[in-house]
């Protein structure tokens, strides 16, 4: 892309000294094209240019005017690169000039990625406004927390108030029940402010069914192709150019014009491109290019269940040069470990044995024959540092893609969500938290959707059950278009003041704490990165050093107590924490002591943090 592209949006409405500049993408269009003001009753025709691209320059066009686009004289359409559907997917589209608003975050740095601490919400459930002004309201207490960054997941326009965010069908449009464009921006300026970078999920691998009019202006997607969703997405077919700068150019807008600080890209693995440059490195290649033009750091993170290191290798060695990805091995060995039955795509994992390979490896299959796929499956990490892959013990796809969208502390125990606490928090790469998680919320976060369509409704409804089919005994899924079921899946702020919880929440922030302060649980070198398992005891010890500091995190998932010998010449050692210490609602009378015995002792279901020497927190 050139420069003019990288430094301002081109497609769709936009503003430029206050003139209105339209640019379409029409193809299919045999005769004309013409923009509909429904604020003035204007109709404005466009000029074919080349590449099937209409344009057209006026000043009859305003900020904040309703229109909608008419091709060959048929029906008038929303436009596809809608800012705001004001009205839904089905209404007119609003011209706004996004460059307008008054920025305050001038002297904003983005951390360095690997100092980020994520918290994962969805906007419509995170609180009790359901909107962004909500999560605006919950910041203090993220930051009483130690989160210095938030995951918002897909705010793209979708159909109706509530839905997951992947059935967006309006990429450039932030969706109204949320609050808008202007109010997205007020929320990242705000972050800002509050010292929050805020990372943005962004669907590229399909676009929803219901108010998806993208077939009548071009081929925007393939028959050669299928997703799980249903049509690919045209990035390599006839006519892939325009394609491709629609996606480049909506990742460039989220970035420059809403000041987001990264990006994580949706499933990637669902992405068909055999272009000679996929166009996941394309994007990464333009958002370079808008960091160095700009001077800002910018972010790109993969979701992808291939196991592919090229995501994340840089360009030098054929990458394609993506700051992270997410490692959904290191979830699946973590719940393994602590009790998930064994079924399904956690067939794969041992447990506790593979939960030591992933912190060595990120990845749990690097090249070997995976049982579930029935074939080899994954390809090495070596030379990729922990700060390229992000880890969790829950998120949205992990809670809510179970039929009764439950959180883990509807399926484990205290002791033990303590004790997944402190893997994750302690492990050798970015982690992260899923909404209510710091608490213990007990509310499920269910798969939602509000279709007008009713045989989409019916399909949606089917589709679900279909998929838990071998599931029954747990009961049907809640019916995923009724307010209800998003109802069900709001946070219950009332519970946090609860005496477990308000514990559970201090201990999420001392684990925070101690990550931030202590340098060995912020390097990422996998070299100083040392694992020992013991699968019949059913305990693990970690060893993270830092020139000249070590922190040990000892971890015990059986349910009996266990002895762990240590080194001498590891002491004296300082306990940083300790997860079954009354301080955190467990049994142990005080922090124990270890300045010369080498034997220790692990409670049932917890974890030990122990430094070499003390570093203030």
């Amino acid at each position: 892309m050139n420069q003019p592209e990288i430094k301002r949006r081109m497609l769709g409405v936009h503003f430029r000294e206050g003139v209105a500049e339209v640019l379409l993408w029409a193809p299919n269009a045999r005769e004309s094209v013409v923009l509909h003001n429904e604020s003035t009753g204007e109709q404005l025709p466009l000029e074919k240019g080349a590449l099937g691209y209409w344009h057209l320059r006026t000043d009859r066009i305003r900020d904040d005017d309703l229109y909608r686009v008419a091709i060959d004289g048929a029906k008038p359409l929303p436009d596809p690169v809608s800012l705001s559907q004001p009205d839904g997917v089905h209404g007119p589209s609003q011209a706004l000039d996004l460059l307008q608003f008054p920025w305050t975050d001038e002297h904003w740095h983005n951390p360095d990625f690997g100092d980020y601490i994520i918290y994962e919400l969805h906007t419509g459930t995170f609180s009790e406004e359901g909107n962004f002004n909500g999560i605006t309201g919950k910041l203090d207490h993220l930051k009483s927390l130690g989160i210095n960054a938030i995951e918002l997941m897909p705010v793209a326009q979708f159909p109706g108030r509530r839905n997951w965010g992947y059935d967006g069908v309006y990429p450039f449009a932030v969706q109204e029940s949320y609050g808008g464009a202007r109010a997205l921006q007020e929320l990242v300026d705000h972050c800002h402010s509050k010292g929050f970078a805020v990372i943005l999920d962004v669907v590229y691998n399909h676009l929803g069914p219901e108010g998806n009019y993208l077939r009548a202006y071009g081929p925007y997607f393939t028959d050669r192709y299928k997703t799980p969703w249903g049509e690919a997405v045209n990035f390599d077919d006839a006519w892939c150019d325009p394609v491709r700068r629609f996606f480049i150019e909506n990742a460039l807008m989220w970035l420059r014009d809403f000041h987001i600080d990264a990006l994580r890209l949706d499933a990637v693995h669902a992405i068909r491109d055999f272009s000679p440059v996929h166009i996941v490195k394309a994007i990464n290649d333009a958002v370079m290019l808008l960091e160095s033009l700009s001077g800002t750091r910018k972010y790109l993170i993969a979701e992808t269940d291939l196991n592919d290191s090229r995501f994340v290798r840089p360009l030098a060695e054929q990458g394609y040069g993506l700051r992270a990805q997410w490692s959904d091995e290191f979830h699946h060995a973590l719940r393994v470990a602590a009790g998930q039955a064994r079924e399904g795509y956690y067939a794969d994992f041992n447990g506790l044995e593979d939960l030591a390979v992933s912190m060595k490896n990120a990845y749990v299959f690097t090249g070997q024959y995976s049982g579930h796929r029935h074939r080899n499956f994954g390809t090495p990490t070596w030379g990729i540092s922990g700060d390229h892959f992000v880890v969790f013990a829950q998120n949205h796809d992990q809670v809510g893609n179970r039929m009764l969208g439950e959180r883990l502390s509807a399926l484990v125990d205290y002791e033990m969500q303590k004790l997944l606490a402190a893997v994750v928090l302690t492990a050798p790469f970015v982690p992260l938290l899923f909404m209510g998680e710091e608490w213990g919320a007990t509310t499920p976060f269910l798969y939602f959707t509000d279709h007008g369509d009713k045989d989409l409704i019916r399909a949606v409804e089917e589709g679900r059950k279909a998929e838990f089919a071998a599931f029954q005994h747990e009961g049907i899924p809640f019916p995923a278009n009724e307010e209800g079921t998003s109802l069900r899946s709001r946070l219950d702020w009332s519970e946090r003041t609860g005496k477990a919880q308000d514990t559970l929440f201090r201990y999420y922030a001392r684990l925070i704490g101690l990550r931030q302060a202590h340098p060995a649980l912020k390097h990422y070198e996998r070299s100083a990165v040392e694992v020992l398992c013991d699968t019949d005891k059913g305990t693990l010890i970690l060893e993270r050093s830092y020139k000249e500091q070590h922190v040990y995190c000892l971890f015990n998932f059986s349910t009996q107590p266990h002895e762990v010998r240590l080194r001498p010449e590891l002491f004296p050692l300082q306990v940083l924490l300790c997860s079954s210490d009354k301080t955190w609602m467990g049994d142990a009378d005080s922090y124990p002591r270890y300045d010369h015995d080498t034997l220790l002792t692990l409670q049932p279901r917890s974890a030990i943090i122990l430094a070499n020497y003390h570093v203030p927190s």
